[in-house]
């Protein structure tokens, strides 16, 4: 199987309110998943805010629906109080943004896909659009 990846919640909302040119990207790492040439993965907070934003956007069952099929193909991580903490202790400009990044470390993903790059400046792990990532393969 290849690269362990997390994906940020800017990469998620493009495939599910259809921001183009974005969301072909995440369309096809999703594939890539499906086909087990990769391994997918968020964290609880992100389902929480796909959930927001998706019932914000469209409704309520279409918020459910793509957290369902998004499930299918990428797991979701568990958010506890050591990152919670390292997030706290970080030099990262933005709560979220190192909350996402510590709970990428403690899982061991490879590399994090998001659309903020300028946000994780300070990441140890490769930080990519979903653009630059397809690239590179």
């Amino acid at each position: 199987m290849g690269y362990k990846l997390f994906i940020d919640s800017d990469i998620l909302l493009d495939l599910f309110l259809s921001r183009n040119p974005f969301s072909v990207y995440t369309q096809e790492i999703l594939r890539l998943a499906e086909a087990g040439e990769l391994t997918a993965s968020t964290s609880s907070i992100i389902v929480n805010n796909l959930y927001y934003f998706i019932k914000k956007y469209k409704d309520k069952d279409s918020a459910k629906k793509a957290i369902k099929q998004l499930m299918k193909f990428c797991s979701v991580l568990p958010v506890d109080e050591t990152i919670v903490s390292a997030a706290l202790d970080s030099n990262f400009g933005d709560f979220e943004d190192a909350l996402q990044y510590h709970t990428a470390l403690k899982f061991n993903c490879e590399k994090l896909l998001t659309r903020n790059l300028k946000h994780y400046k300070q990441a140890t792990i490769p930080v990519l659009t979903a653009e630059q990532f397809l690239k590179a393969l």
